[in-house]
């Protein structure tokens, strides 16, 4: 059973409310920190040296990415945020933990390892066109050490959360040990534990509450080849749930808005809010930090998903990876 999503006035009052309530929520994020780099400027000519752009540096920032992205946006909705991670002996993880507690976020479940460099993106951006990026990362399994300090933060940290968000990144650090712990701990206490998956470890996710890949994500995922029309993508997404044995599912689907699935077979087609398109970075985040704050928040799993498509329209049409807040969401939910 499909249906199509349509917006009324009493739903909006309703999702309204339930944005009015994030505050002081407090959520824990579990996954693979990184600070994300962006160097911008103009570009008026080609080097000499090499069929390359020359772009002239107006403007560098700094900001938290990856886990550190869906914790700064859980915070610039009111929320109480910790995180729980893994950073390197090095200038961008000070930076990253400094960044991450001036935006109100503990970093008490944060574990520095002398052996991992801490993962950082950089972006060159020359008129709000991306140049070329380039990494610095370690990736790989955790040392048996930092893995035991992990899970013994882990635990600490659970204990205060009313929800818990899965960044997985692929770097590491959301290995089966910390993926079940987090799950049985979740489930112990009763409390919503969403993911953002890789597809390397999509089976992994066994019994959280909410999934939510994007469209490639979910036929990667399954190790199929993409198909076109809802019929296929309802018969995938449907197969995913039993897969995985979670609770719901929302794959995300760019212009084409979301597609939520619930148990009984119930699928919900919500179309896209966002009304220009600028930068997709860190959309993903934004969607898993609205939709699991909801669901904290007393919403349901359709409510949680209708908030956050509204959140993910507010931060496409921003410029690199973006928050979005209390207000604008208020103001986009009419």
């Amino acid at each position: 059973m499909a249906r199509e999503m349509q917006a009324n006035s009493a739903g909006a009052r309703s999702l309204r409310r339930l944005v009015e309530r994030f505050k002081d929520k407090r959520i824990l994020v579990v996954g693979d920190l990184m600070l994300d780099q962006y160097v911008r400027g103009s570009v008026s000519r080609i080097s000499p040296e090499a069929p390359v752009p020359v772009v002239r540096v107006t403007q560098e920032s700094f900001i938290p990415g990856g886990a550190g992205n869906v914790a700064d946006n859980l915070a610039a909705l009111g929320a109480k945020v910790g995180v729980v991670g893994v950073i390197g002996d090095d200038e961008a993880g000070r930076q990253l933990a400094d960044d991450l507690r001036a935006r109100r976020v503990s970093v008490d479940g944060v574990i520095t390892d002398r052996w991992r460099v801490t993962s950082q993106k950089c972006r060159i951006v020359a008129e709000r066109q991306q140049v070329v990026r380039f990494d610095r990362e370690t990736v790989g399994a955790l040392s048996e050490e930092t893995s035991r300090h992990l899970l013994k933060r882990l635990e600490s940290a659970m204990e205060s959360a009313q929800a818990v968000i899965l960044s997985d990144y692929g770097k590491g650090v959301v290995d089966p040990r910390l993926l079940g712990a987090a799950i049985r701990l979740a489930k112990r206490r009763r409390v919503p534990i969403t993911v953002d998956p890789k597809i390397e470890h999509f089976r992994r996710y066994r019994g959280v509450t909410c999934l939510t890949p994007n469209l490639h994500e979910a036929w990667s995922g399954m190790r199929r080849a993409p198909k076109g029309g809802l019929p296929e993508l309802e018969a995938l997404g449907r197969d995913i749930l039993k897969a995985l044995r979670s609770e719901s599912l929302l794959i995300t689907r760019g212009p084409d808005g979301m597609s939520l699935f619930q148990s009984k077979g119930r699928v919900t087609h919500i179309p896209t809010r966002a009304r220009e398109v600028f930068d997709v970075t860190g959309a993903g985040d934004t969607v898993i930090s609205v939709l699991t704050l909801a669901l904290a928040a007393g919403a349901s799993i359709l409510q949680a998903a209708q908030i956050s498509n509204h959140a993910a329209g507010i931060v496409v049409a921003k410029l690199g990876t973006a928050t979005t807040s209390p207000a604008e969401l208020l103001e986009a939910i009419k």
